[in-house]
């Protein structure tokens, strides 16, 4: 088994680690338009090889698209000109745009369209981590537009690492993932900016910020270049619950000006809630 990977940061390299080791594929080519990204790729022994993307194509079994989703919907179209036995599949956080780009393709067919629930605030090969999947869910997206074939193979990549495989509509991911992912990411960005900017003395924020300020915050670390496209593609989902959001904050807002504590206690039992969804 030959698969590409087409964007060696943290998603895909650590994908080429875990299929590696577990034997599934027998040789990694990596795709890269940053030369720094495979030369680190190279030395972290994440790829056997580097091609341009066209060879990389006629040399493989499974491609697997991990760059951001933007340029997913640039190079999805072509690289589904070219296939022909291949198998395509992407690792993107949003599926209605790319999925609609491609829906007269003659080749979809051969495109499976998966995300697998994983990461971390990090990016770039440096990043890859070996078990980073281990026991993770991924999304397989619209199933009934793959072939079976296309499918079955994708799922034993999968179930290879092991992950557990689900199935939603593009629409009912893109919804589900902006409630549950992209809203902590953009409250983690602004919290980052609140605290920067009322916070001037960085030695406090550093002798006095606790484990509690570290979780909250630390997805701000994550990269810009993957997150403003993931907002883009995923806009009126994230509006959505962005409102809802800040709705919540004002409530505890005016509950402070007002100075009504027994329903801010009421509020923070309500939020306890969800501790019977995530333990």
């Amino acid at each position: 088994m030959v698969i590409s990977i087409v964007g060696i940061g943290l998603i895909g390299g650590s994908l080429a680690i875990t299929l590696k080791e577990n034997g599934f594929a027998d040789s990694i080519i990596g795709v890269d338009i940053n030369s720094d990204n495979i030369d680190k790729a190279y030395r972290r022994r994440l790829i056997d090889q580097d091609m341009s993307l066209n060879d990389a194509i006629n040399a493989s079994d499974i491609i697997i698209l991990s760059t951001p989703v933007d340029a997913m919907r640039q190079l999805l179209p072509g690289i589904l000109n070219q296939v022909e036995h291949q198998v395509v599949m992407d690792v993107g956080s949003t599926k209605v745009n790319l999925l609609n780009d491609i829906k007269q393709h003659p080749q979809r067919g051969r495109f499976v369209a998966t995300h697998p629930m994983a990461g971390t605030e990090y990016s770039g090969p440096e990043a890859a981590l070996p078990n980073l999947f281990d026991h993770k869910c991924t999304v397989i997206c619209d199933a009934m537009d793959s072939d079976e074939d296309a499918l079955e193979k994708v799922r034993d990549l999968y179930q290879s690492i092991p992950m557990k495989v689900l199935e939603l509509d593009a629409k009912s991911h893109d919804v589900h993932t902006a409630y549950v992912s992209h809203i902590s990411h953009i409250s983690s960005f602004a919290l980052a900016l609140t605290v920067l900017a009322k916070e001037k003395d960085e030695n406090r924020i550093f002798e006095l910020a606790s484990g509690g300020f570290g979780s909250t915050v630390r997805l701000a670390k994550s990269s810009p270049d993957m997150w403003v496209p993931i907002f883009k593609q995923n806009r009126d989902n994230v509006l959505d619950v962005l409102d809802e959001h800040i709705n919540q904050l004002a409530r505890f807002r005016s509950l402070l000006i007002k100075q009504d504590y027994d329903q801010f206690h009421q509020l923070i039992q309500e939020s306890n809630e969800i501790k019977r969804i995530i333990k």
